[in-house]
């Protein structure tokens, strides 16, 4: 799927939104960017998505979590790194058969449901959080790349997050255009959006020690490592240089639970008083390769 005709005219135009000055479109250029895909246990994945429409996307008898990170070099709002951890999903009255999203995404409003999302800047927490409802917050990144390894790893309050590590595919030579759909939580709602990009990849798949995931003991990651994720991925991709468009149009809609929800949902304080800051914390200190319990086995 290509760009949307609606933003490609409306390149070389200008928005400002809640202070933060875009030109339009939304992009990013020369990013490299990793993926890994694990299994994890599906039934675990639907207790930990809101609402009765978004469902743990079904590969057979298993569901997908998916991480991916992000060098962000060019962007609209400058340099960040962004570390995304998601069950893959789809969107409908019922849960979709199984593996046949995978082949017919559109049809099964097919995404993923992002559950964490760490960035390196500030005005990155407050765009990507206010205006589309991803659920950002700032956190210590980085992004590193070896003849044999691609890696990235984000701490939090000076404790080891996550860390990802791949054995780097062979040549980058699979041609990717794709529009991928992001579904998130915030304020009581769920929001999808959806980016576009085009790179070329190098990837792997089922192959047995391609990429090694590793969580740490902060609380804020507990829910992580209740959802069984298997040591090795099934699909791994490192795309040196990514072109993407985020999507201008956002869709919003009110989630809601058998029973009162008692817990109040993150909301506009969380971004109100941020500034359009670009400055990054420090780089991560923790140890990645010592052992964290609850991790992958």
């Amino acid at each position: 799927m290509g760009i949307p005709s609606r933003l490609i005219r409306a390149t070389g135009r200008h928005a400002l939104v809640d202070g933060i000055p875009f030109k339009l479109p939304v992009l990013c250029e020369e990013s490299p960017a990793l993926f890994a895909v694990f299994p994890i246990n599906a039934d675990k994945a639907r207790a930990l998505l809101p609402g009765d429409e978004i469902h743990p996307l079904r590969l057979w008898n298993r569901g997908l979590l998916v991480v991916s990170v992000m060098d962000y070099r060019r962007t609209s709002i400058g340099k960040y790194i962004e570390f995304s951890v998601a069950i893959a999903c789809t969107r409908g009255r019922d849960p979709a058969p199984r593996l046949l999203p995978a082949l017919l995404p559109w049809f099964f409003n097919a995404g993923q449901f992002v559950l964490e999302l760490p960035v390196s800047t500030e005005i990155s927490v407050k765009g990507g959080k206010g205006i589309w409802g991803m659920p950002k917050h700032q956190g210590s990144l980085d992004y590193q790349i070896t003849d044999q390894t691609v890696s990235s790893q984000y701490d939090l309050d000076g404790q080891l997050g996550i860390r990802i590590t791949l054995q780097r595919p062979g040549r980058a030579w699979l041609p990717l255009s794709v529009s991928a759909s992001n579904y998130c939580a915030y304020r009581g709602m769920i929001w999808k959006s959806n980016l576009h990009f085009k790179a070329k990849a190098g990837v792997s798949m089922f192959k047995k020690g391609s990429a090694e995931l590793l969580i740490g003991d902060h609380p804020r990651l507990a829910a992580l490592k209740g959802l069984e994720i298997g040591k090795d991925p099934l699909f791994v991709a490192y795309i040196p240089s990514a072109q993407g468009v985020l999507d201008d149009h956002v869709e919003g809609w009110f989630y809601s639970e058998p029973d009162p929800i008692s817990a109040r949902p993150e909301g506009f304080e969380s971004v109100v008083d941020l500034g359009l800051g670009e400055v990054w914390p420090p780089p991560p200190t923790a140890a990645g390769r010592g052992p964290a319990s609850g991790g992958n086995p």
